[in-house]
């Protein structure tokens, strides 16, 4: 009898390790499936966040150099930022490292172009070595400033999308929507930018996060005044039970007044930029065409009058 009741725990304890082990495993693959729709809109998972290696020998090997530089780079360098300049251009798919190796790849191969043809067409030392060394610096420079120029065009964009926001979060809380639905909405209605950045806060929601640490990993992606006055508004609205509606409207007038003045400074701002084409440009063109005939005939009646 002692036997068949150790049998049946041991069958129980068996059964109970099993249902533990497809519960946790369940739980696994519905992540893993989150995580895969996050994929659709920026994110990806490890496994593909870098891209497959090629097939030929020397795409593989370019791969492996690429990686060994970047993994070298980062370790050393301020990943961190280089991260963040990642995510503001929205190049989730490019990792740290790889970036990081593209940069001293292009760095060495514009520094050994250089060489070369400095040495084909005879120059001296002093013009190789500084041309060298310019050339290698523009093309570790070159990849950053691209993808910072990139990310100054998403947050300009998103700018300008920040009031379209505001109203649709106005209209759908105060018809008694929720929050997190009226955001749902306004993902549906926006495209761009902005609209990529609300569904993956929506996304980050969904597997865990809070709605202020999504808003706040938004803030970390996005870091723009229209950004930063809505995260602001939005948990203080929630730490101090303000009505969202009425924080939208208000923010809504700040973010339409703000985009007014910047406008202005930018109106303010072109006639200083319009001197230079001005008076390099415009100017010598019409005094050649007011003056020279002038020029000419003062240029005669002063040889008629010498002869």
């Amino acid at each position: 009898m002692s036997i068949l009741i150790l049998i049946a725990g041991l069958v129980a304890c068996a059964c109970a390790v099993t249902l533990l082990t497809r519960s946790l495993s369940a739980s696994r693959l519905r992540t893993s499936e989150s995580i895969g729709q996050i994929h659709h809109y920026g994110y990806m998972t490890p496994a593909e966040a870098l891209p497959a290696p090629g097939r030929g020998p020397l795409t593989a090997l370019l791969n492996g150099v690429v990686e060994f530089l970047g993994e070298l780079l980062s370790e050393r360098g301020a990943a961190s930022n280089v991260r963040t300049e990642l995510l503001a251009a929205a190049m989730y798919d490019t990792s740290v490292a790889r970036f990081m190796g593209f940069r001293a790849l292009l760095a060495l191969g514009c520094g050994g172009l250089m060489v070369w043809a400095a040495t084909t067409l005879g120059y001296s030392l002093l013009v190789l070595v500084g041309g060298a060394v310019g050339a290698a610096v523009a093309g570790w420079v070159f990849p950053l400033a691209v993808v910072r120029r990139r990310a100054e065009d998403r947050f300009e964009r998103i700018e300008r999308e920040m009031p379209d926001l505001m109203d649709l979060l106005v209209v759908t809380v105060e018809s008694g929507m929720s929050f997190n639905a009226s955001l749902k909405v306004a993902t549906d209605r926006l495209e761009g930018p902005l609209g990529d950045e609300l569904r993956l806060t929506l996304q980050e929601q969904s597997l865990g996060l809070s709605i202020e640490e999504a808003l706040r990993n938004m803030l970390v992606r996005c870091n723009t005044i229209g950004i930063r006055s809505f995260v602001r508004a939005v948990l203080q609205g929630e730490t101090l039970g303000v009505s969202i509606g009425q924080i939208m409207r208000n923010l809504a007038h700040e973010v339409r007044a703000q985009r007014k003045a910047a406008a202005e400074e930018r109106a303010q701002k072109a006639p200083v930029k319009m001197l230079f084409p001005l008076i390099f440009l415009i100017f010598p063109a019409m005094f050649v065409v007011l003056l020279a005939p002038a020029a000419m005939e003062f240029s005669k009646a002063f040889h008629g009058i010498h002869h």
